[in-house]
């Protein structure tokens, strides 16, 4: 097995085929999303993976296994790129001439997940807000101290992934709606401030890409299967 593939392997869990029905309550609207299989990392990015690859440690809350926050969704998916190039993978996101960033959803580099792979993801199998009792799985306003936490301390989901609910949100690949919004991307999950009916499978947030950034906002990695 390639070193590729056994990092994938122990760090990510491979998502099943699937569909999902996404909803926004803004707008009252929902739409079905079929889901290829890919794979998805156990647990956000921490602080030390993030600063092995950058070399930078921007988040608010130190330590080395808590999750990497207050970065930006251009800082995530500068990340994905760098990864993508340390263990010689394409590149998802490509920069144009006037530094706008297209998403390249079928190469085989690292990249954020979809808003519709993460909420698929995020839920399981499972039908309801959550995919468990919100006290077991997530750190939230109740719990969190007023602080994040190291990564997979919590419950995970039935599929293996840990702190999807709480913690931190976390950035998705897609543009919320270009029309209203602009560039402004798609953030999921909750985090460590947020009180219980806001850290949801189905809440929606977004904010601007390169402006943004905040304690409680950092993101995890993807990946599509290698098709042979």
């Amino acid at each position: 097995m390639s070193y590729i593939k056994s990092l994938t392997s122990e760090l990510m869990i491979k998502i099943p085929n699937g569909s999902i029905e996404l909803r926004d309550d803004r707008i009252k609207q929902k739409w079905m999303v079929e889901i290829k299989s890919f794979w998805l990392a156990k647990f956000p990015v921490t602080q030390s993976f993030y600063f092995e690859i950058t070399n930078e440690s921007p988040s608010t809350f130190s330590g080395k296994n808590k999750p990497v926050e207050t970065v930006t969704w251009r800082d995530a998916v500068y990340y994905c790129n760098a990864l993508s190039d340390k263990y010689g993978l394409k590149q998802c996101y490509i920069f144009d001439k006037n530094e706008e960033i297209i998403f390249d959803h079928t190469t085989n580099g690292f990249r954020l997940p979809t808003e519709a792979e993460w909420e698929y993801a995020c839920k399981a199998g499972s039908t309801g807000a959550r995919y468990g009792n919100l006290d077991d799985i997530a750190w939230y306003k109740k719990n969190s101290e007023g602080r994040t936490h190291d990564v997979g301390e919590k419950e995970p989901n039935a599929w293996g992934l840990y702190d999807m609910l709480g913690n931190v949100w976390e950035w998705c690949s897609d543009i919320y709606d270009a029309e209203v919004y602009a560039s402004y991307r798609i953030f999921r999950g909750g985090g460590w401030c947020d009180v219980e009916r806001s850290v949801m499978a189905t809440t929606r947030r977004r904010s601007h890409p390169i402006k943004f950034k905040i304690d409680d906002l950092g993101f995890r990695v993807a990946r599509n299967l290698e098709e042979h």
